[in-house]
């Protein structure tokens, strides 16, 4: 019963709030520019990933939540492929996180007045 408590904690933990934030980091194009067209092609595959990668991140946070929430409602233990999907989310939310999921890093402020040397 505690395993199926940290599995709902883990999933709802990471996977969907990467599930939030990359969704909004789908269409952010550091460095595209619209005069190349071999750009708008590379453009058009990387948001196809990205989308892909969070439907998947979407189905096995669904799969997972549901079958341990099921599990515990009816007192039975988790079937070990659930376990398996649970560490795949979360692998799969850490890769959001690290690349698209995350927020625009603060641009390095200059002093008011420069230093005179």
């Amino acid at each position: 019963m505690l395993v199926e408590w940290l599995v709902i904690a883990a999933v709802v933990a990471l996977p969907l709030p990467a599930l939030v934030l990359g969704i909004r980091g789908v269409s952010r194009r550091p460095g595209y520019s619209p005069d190349l067209p071999g750009d708008r092609a590379s453009i058009i595959v990387l948001v196809t990933l990205r989308v892909l990668t969070l439907l998947l991140v979407f189905a096995l946070s669904a799969i997972t939540l549901l079958s341990a929430i099921g599990a515990l409602i009816k007192g039975v233990d988790l079937h070990r492929l659930v376990y398996v999907f649970a560490v795949l989310d979360l692998l799969l939310a850490t890769l959001v996180m690290l690349t698209f999921g995350r927020r625009d890093g603060r641009r390095a402020r200059r002093r008011a007045t420069p230093a005179a040397r």
